[in-house]
């Protein structure tokens, strides 16, 4: 087997295990929505049908918006399911949109490092002082939340390399 041959199955290889671990993290997060509606008729159920309720009961549907967009972002990347321009996209050629593709991933992954790197010192500052609601009742260990952040952009990374791979993929076979 030529070593070009050998590294474009290689590099399938890895874009499918790519591909599948995201699938897998986006329906797992897909369960999230589920524990936030609940949580949500939960929540306005008991504060005006018995005029009850706590502080971190409503912090924990915000908080639990974090993982499923974090998470949801690389699955909606994966899927073609991200914002496009679809009134210009749509008029280009088949080659053309592989290239729009292709430069929209590596940007993506130039993004996600970034957002990462700057995403670190944001952490770890909010794990030194222990950071928690300011709220009575509120939810502790804030840091745990915002740990999220490098993670969720880690994925979107990983998902954006799988994209460009595959961009790459086509366009050597002759971009259609």
């Amino acid at each position: 087997m030529a070593p070009r041959q050998a590294r474009a199955r290689s590099d399938r290889g890895m874009r499918a295990r790519i591909d599948g671990f995201t699938d897998a993290v986006g329906a797992g997060a897909s369960w999230i929505a589920l524990v936030i509606v609940l949580l949500m008729a939960t929540n306005v159920l008991l504060r005006y049908g018995f005029s009850a309720g706590t502080v971190w009961a409503q912090e924990l549907e915000w908080h639990l918006l974090v993982p499923l967009v974090l998470f949801g972002m690389s699955y909606g990347l994966r899927h073609g399911e991200h914002v496009r321009v679809d009134i210009v996209y749509s008029r280009l050629s088949a080659r053309k949109k592989l290239i729009v593709d292709l430069v929209s991933a590596l940007l993506t992954v130039v993004i996600s490092v970034l957002i990462i790197w700057f995403s670190l010192h944001y952490v770890q500052q909010s794990w030194v002082i222990d950071e928690g609601s300011p709220d009575p009742g509120g939810i502790p260990h804030r840091y745990l939340i915002k740990g999220l952040i490098p993670v969720g952009f880690a994925l979107l990374l990983l998902q954006a390399v799988a994209n460009a791979l595959g961009c790459v993929e086509k366009l050597r076979k002759g971009g259609s």
